[in-house]
């Protein structure tokens, strides 16, 4: 899937926000090694490196084009590699912390990754994962409702993003049956403030919007993009467009 770092940016602030709560939950120690999974661009990474004395930061990314605007700096504080998460969760190697900001709702079988990315956990480790709870945002189920009328389904032959993301209570429950010896795990809303339902598009274009429009062909992409703004637009009638964007906030230590 193409990623497009200019549309992504666009909303530079709004998508930093649930990092920083994330960051706050960071134990932070000197000489921690740390893992960002789905590191996007790195500049967010940076930060979380600049928080971390003396630390050993990698971050991880499918995207060439999202890293392309990544910066490496000099020794091994920070670096980057463009590999999915998924084959990278299938090297040795273990972690003092695993940091993942709004990647791993792309990731499929929550119940079989979650376990495994915390097996790469050292002794008192911390796990720390931010991502949208899909399932109960509109903008997701609308795309999804979309997908399966008549003219998109014959294109998408039964294909369908079905969310990956599980509900608060599992993720708290797989938590603990990893052997979780504290965690916090609650869902937050994010509010966005959009000129109108034209900019909730744009936003929802950096992100979800993405894996259907390259699954149809070109004379159908508007089409899809006007029949989904309608649909928007029954959501959200008044300007300027008020969207209660839900995320899920886990912290755990092991």
């Amino acid at each position: 899937m193409a990623w497009n770092p200019e549309v992504y940016n666009q909303f530079k602030s709004e998508r930093a926000a649930p990092f920083y709560d994330l960051l706050a939950l960071l134990k932070i120690r000197p000489g921690l090694e740390v893992i960002d999974l789905g590191c996007g661009t790195g500049e967010l990474t940076a930060k979380l490196a600049d928080k971390l004395p003396n630390a050993s930061v990698l971050g991880v990314d499918s995207s060439a084009e999202m890293l392309d605007r990544s910066s490496q700096t000099g020794g091994s504080t920070l670096r980057f590699e463009c590999i999915p998460i998924e084959e990278h969760l299938r090297k040795p190697q273990q972690w003092d912390v695993v940091f993942s900001n709004a990647a791993l709702q792309w990731v499929p079988d929550h119940e079989t990754l979650f376990p495994q990315i915390i097996s790469h956990l050292r002794p008192g480790g911390q796990l720390l994962v931010q991502m949208p709870d899909q399932p109960h945002n509109i903008t997701n189920r609308l795309l999804a409702e979309l997908a399966e009328q008549p003219r998109y389904a014959e294109v998408y032959q039964g294909w369908n993003r079905a969310s990956h993301v599980l509900n608060l209570d599992r993720y708290a429950e797989i938590l603990f049956e990893c052997g979780s010896k504290s965690m916090q795990v609650f869902e937050k809303v994010y509010p966005l403030v959009l000129k109108d339902v034209d900019a909730l598009v744009t936003w929802v274009s950096g992100t979800a919007l993405l894996p259907y429009l390259e699954r149809l062909p070109e004379s159908l992409k508007d089409l899809f993009l006007e029949d989904y703004k309608a649909l928007l637009s029954k959501h959200f009638s008044k300007t300027p467009v008020f969207y209660a964007f839900k995320r899920i906030l886990m912290e755990a230590t092991f």
